[in-house]
């Protein structure tokens, strides 16, 4: 089989020709969803021990074919500065030995690095349809002769971003072995059933779930460094989803899958959302793909909290543009009447009495503020444009007490409103 290799990433033209069909290398890509600074600070934020000898559960390295099961000095330290420092001190403290570094959930870790690989990611999702279990990203490092696991295949379609070094990917459309196993380590003897795509830094990979792959470094003796943005396109089951009813994820959670509800029953879901379906107001309807997990939670909670979980998911969903879980949110700052502020993402709303729920970039909040002044604040913010706080929140806001005591709490309840909006970073404040 031919590598298609391209100078032009067209989402159109990839969504008709390429996805879920072969795989395809786009050179040198015009607006990378990953930055080498943005990569660097994430592994190093992702890597820290939890605990002292304890490797982080989002966290593999390898020596060879041994992984270690203590940190040790083999995690990247601000004190590298870069993913080339990061290198070259590994280089020198295992005298060029092969390693590999593997980080899970990568993009919660850094919140910049979040927000470029979700605006890439929207292109796709608007013509395919949005996961409803999120995108996985995995950041692979080193100089390993070939991946840890060995030849495999994933329910993933794959997205690999090469950042650092050259990498190559080799392939089989179909499974090249007969034993019964599900990866190979050793696979000298396929060798001439496959053909092979290679990365140089800024250029971009796909490959569909269902093609057999294992990467390889050993292009050169130093270091590769890329991104994976994993899609799943098979083997994806309702129960997956039921977690997330009883629990906010992690990027520990998502890993361990800890707090796991137990045993259920294998469930056939949708694995895509259509993006048609997206309106102002989604707390009223859940994604296909979460309807037999609602019916198993329902089963087992008040009809109220039911309610507001699934409208939490909902917006959470809809919001987070098909990559969970998001970084946390920053610290919350009060804003002043004269401060100036202007949204940089869409921010929708649902009733769910007594309260309301408002979200923006996978993060959700409830907030008093009655309906019609809620959808006031968000049909003004939806223009785009800067705004004065004070021109924001309700009339006669400014009363502390006396006949205006129900627009003073509105207008607290709206200001309170837009400064959890900036803390999700949603909304951008001018100076």
């Amino acid at each position: 089989m031919t590598l298609v290799i391209t100078d032009t990433l067209d989402w159109d033209t990839f969504a008709e020709q390429h996805w879920d069909r072969r795989p395809v290398l786009f050179k040198a890509v015009a607006q990378p969803p990953f930055r080498e600074d943005e990569v660097f600070r994430a592994a190093v934020l992702a890597t820290r021990p939890p605990a002292p000898r304890v490797m982080a559960p989002t966290t593999q390295f390898t020596i060879g074919r041994d992984q270690q099961t203590e940190p040790g000095t083999f995690l990247p330290r601000e004190a590298d500065g870069s993913l080339d420092g990061y290198a070259k001190r590994m280089t020198e403290e295992l005298d060029g030995r092969r390693h590999a570094l593997v980080v899970h959930a990568f993009h919660a870790f850094h919140a910049p690095q979040w927000d470029r690989e979700r605006r890439f990611c929207s292109g796709l999702w608007r013509r395919v349809g949005l996961p409803v279990s999120g995108a996985i990203t995995t950041l692979f490092h080193g100089n390993y002769e070939h991946s840890p696991v060995g030849v495999h295949k994933d329910r993933f379609a794959t997205f690999m971003f090469a950042l650092r070094g050259r990498k190559r990917m080799r392939f089989w459309p179909t499974c090249p072995w007969s034993e019964p196993v599900s990866s190979m380590l050793d696979y000298q003897h396929l060798l001439e059933t496959s053909f092979t795509a290679e990365a140089e830094p800024g250029d971009l990979l796909y490959w569909p779930a269902d093609y057999y792959h294992v990467g390889e470094s050993d292009l050169s003796s130093e270091p590769a460094t890329s991104v994976n943005i994993g899609v799943p396109r098979t083997g994806h089951r309702a129960d997956y989803d039921i977690p997330e009813f009883l629990y906010d994820p992690t990027p520990y959670s998502l890993v361990t899958g800890e707090a796991d509800p137990g045993a259920l029953p294998p469930v056939a879901g949708a694995l895509l959302m259509d993006p048609a379906l997206a309106g102002a107001r989604l707390g009223d309807r859940l994604p296909p793909g979460l309807e037999e997990a609602l019916e198993t939670y329902r089963r087992a909670g008040d009809e109220q909290r039911v309610r507001e979980r699934t409208a939490v998911l909902s917006l959470r969903k809809w919001t987070a543009d098909g990559v969970q879980p998001v970084p946390p949110p920053a610290p919350v700052r009060a804003l002043a009447d004269t401060d100036r502020v202007r949204a940089l993402a869409p921010v929708r709303w649902t009733d769910c009495p007594p309260v309301r729920l408002c979200g923006a970039l996978g993060h959700v909040t409830r907030t008093p503020l009655p309906a019609e002044a809620l959808g006031r604040l968000v049909t003004r913010l939806a223009e785009g444009t800067p705004a004065g706080v004070g021109d924001l929140v309700p009339a006669g806001a400014q009363a502390p007490d006396g006949p205006d005591d129900a627009a003073h709490e509105d207008g607290a309840a709206a200001r309170r409103l837009l400064e959890e909006l900036e803390s999700f970073r949603a909304l951008e404040r001018l100076t």
